[in-house]
């Protein structure tokens, strides 16, 4: 017969007791991962959450569907005529963003008119119309004849407004109309350097009113200047 052993007469270090110890450690293991995780069975495939930014919140405020459009209420009032031409724009060319042109409205205008002031309209072909170009060309070739030149540094645009906007149904061609209020220093000079006309210290203040336009179903996403008023 074997001898036995009481639990007590078993040494604490005996293969045994550890055996046991790891064994009751991995049935409560096993216990509490099925109570978190839960069972599966067969194949599943893995559930992808997306991060927090990434998920879609339920909007504060109600969106009202057919609403006004902000992109063009925020510039002309809602059902004028100005509106409805930017909306029939939009519905040409769903690209088209009123606050972009905008943007770009104000930076043509800096290019072009200091384009003009010094004389240099070849940088600025492109973004004209014909009719302009020539007009603006005239000018700058009376004044080399006379030997003038012009000095000229922009200040910044003070306020800028969208005053009008029309669309041709047939052409599909879009005009917007946009007042700018500018402020510059400008000097003209004769052959011999001396000024006739302008301070270098003086703030000049001018108004204008130009034209852009655009055919809104043609691959080119440049407007051009077809038209000014002072």
């Amino acid at each position: 017969m074997f001898p036995c052993l009481s639990l007590n007469e078993v040494p604490m270090n005996s293969p045994i007791i550890q055996l046991l110890v790891l064994a009751g450690i991995a049935v409560f293991l096993i216990l509490r991962l099925r109570g978190v995780l839960g069972t599966r069975e067969g194949f599943e495939k893995p559930a992808i959450t997306r991060p927090d930014k990434d998920r879609r919140r339920k909007p504060e405020f109600d969106v009202i569907e057919g609403g006004p459009d902000l992109d063009i209420t925020d510039h002309v009032p809602d059902g004028s005529d100005a509106a409805k031409a930017l909306s029939a724009m939009k519905r040409v060319d769903p690209s088209f963003n009123v606050g972009e042109f905008l943007g770009g409205a104000r930076g043509a205008y800096e290019m072009i008119l200091m384009a003009f002031e010094t004389g240099d309209l070849d940088t600025v072909v492109p973004f004209m119309s014909k009719d302009v170009y020539e007009a603006f060309a005239t000018v700058v070739d009376d004044r080399q004849r006379q030997g003038l030149t012009v000095e000229a540094k922009f200040i910044g645009i003070s306020d800028m407004t969208l005053t009008d906007a029309t669309f041709d149904e047939v052409t599909k061609e879009g005009e917007v109309s946009v007042r700018f209020k500018s402020e510059l220093t400008s000097v003209v000079r004769d052959n011999a350097g001396d000024i006739i006309e302008g301070s270098t210290t003086e703030i000049k203040r001018q108004k204008d009113t130009w034209t852009f336009a655009r055919k809104m179903d043609a691959g080119d996403p440049n407007w051009r200047l077809v038209a000014t008023d002072g």
